[in-house]
């Protein structure tokens, strides 16, 4: 039997807390035991239940250790104890000091980081990230390996981090397909025109997700196309801003924004098209989520290199307007699902 330790900072709203859940219910526990160490008590989503999976809440460090230098950190900083050696500790937030002492100081026979984003694109657009980069960015060295969510953000990682000697494996994020299919058909409240193509996005409302640029492109689109409503799923700080900027350019009755939902599923299946216009990524879950339940897909050109296999466009504004209804074919991501397992097992010592 395998051991396995992962170290997540909470299981809130988020894709980097969705992608972990995915993984828990992948991996095979007749082969391995898991623990998930997180640090946080406050979960949004029902957490996994399988035979060899502990889950254990940890306390948080104080928030301003953030601003402390790793190497610094790594000398006072408490440390998880345990009498286990695991074969594989994984950091799998990537942010967290928490996370990052947890899974360097167990003892373990491989230590991974995994890179949820495009951090050389995030660093140079996030004044915030560039502070937590310049103290915690020490901690870099003392991984063995990195697996990165998507192939288009392992180049710009190696560059930012000067990391050119060490394994970085792609391994995008697994999509259950099959709980997608489930949690679709449950009933919900809410329901479309259908005498209009109905689109969706999807993420987090803030500087990345770009949906300021999406709101500027529908203001332009809806002018070609009055049948078109616009929903978007989630939540953030940005929302006061984006709220504002809505009802600036006209679109009060052309959008409507759905806050967090526990099952968002529902919503986005009865949609026509799904649209995203992040400024970066590190893959997507939400396109793949979209994907999944045959919704046309309405990308960014500069998506293209976190998605392979998804065609993005340079001119949205044009794609959208010429938009029409079409029959949806569900997709269960068989072969994507399969290749990315063969690399979790690989990472795991599963092969």
């Amino acid at each position: 039997m395998k051991k396995i330790a992962i170290f997540q900072c909470d299981f809130k709203v988020g894709g980097i807390q969705k992608a972990l859940l995915n993984i828990l219910n992948e991996i095979d526990y007749t082969r391995c035991e898991v623990d998930v160490y997180v640090y946080d008590d406050r979960v949004f989503f029902e957490l996994p239940k399988h035979e060899n999976l502990n889950i254990v809440f940890c306390k948080p460090y104080p928030f301003l250790n953030r601003l402390v230098y790793f190497d610094l950190l790594w000398r006072v900083a408490p440390k998880p104890r345990t009498d286990k050696v695991y074969d594989v500790a994984i950091d799998f937030n990537s942010y967290r000091n928490e996370c990052a002492i947890g899974a360097l100081s167990v003892p373990a026979k491989k230590r991974v980081m995994w890179i949820h984003n495009d951090v050389e694109i995030k660093k140079r657009n996030e004044p915030k990230y560039r502070v937590l980069w310049h103290f915690f960015k020490a901690k870099l060295k003392r991984y063995d390996e990195f697996a990165a969510v998507s192939p288009g953000i392992i180049d710009g990682f190696r560059r930012v981090s000067g990391i050119y000697d060490k394994k970085i494996t792609a391994i995008p994020n697994h999509i259950d397909t099959d709980e997608i299919f489930k949690k679709a058909a449950a009933p919900v409240d809410f329901s479309v025109d259908p005498a209009n193509y109905n689109l969706c996005t999807m993420g987090r409302i803030c500087h990345q997700k770009g949906f300021d640029i999406l709101m500027d492109y529908f203001a332009e689109v809806r002018k070609a196309r009055p049948d078109m409503h616009l929903y978007l799923l989630g939540d953030g700080p940005d929302r006061e801003k984006l709220t504002a900027q809505i009802s600036q350019l006209g679109l009060d009755g052309a959008v409507t924004l759905l806050g967090n939902q526990a099952n968002p599923f529902p919503y986005v299946d009865r949609m026509d098209g799904f649209v995203l216009t992040s400024r970066y990524e590190g893959q997507g879950l939400v396109i793949w989520e979209a994907k999944t339940l045959g919704l046309e897909l309405f990308i960014t050109e500069n998506l293209e290199k976190y998605n392979p296999g998804i065609t993005g466009y340079r001119d949205l504004p044009a794609a959208l307007k010429t938009a029409q209804r079409k029959p949806k074919v569900r997709d269960d991501l068989h072969g994507y699902n399969a290749e990315i397992k063969a690399r979790l097992d690989e990472l795991l010592g599963l092969d």
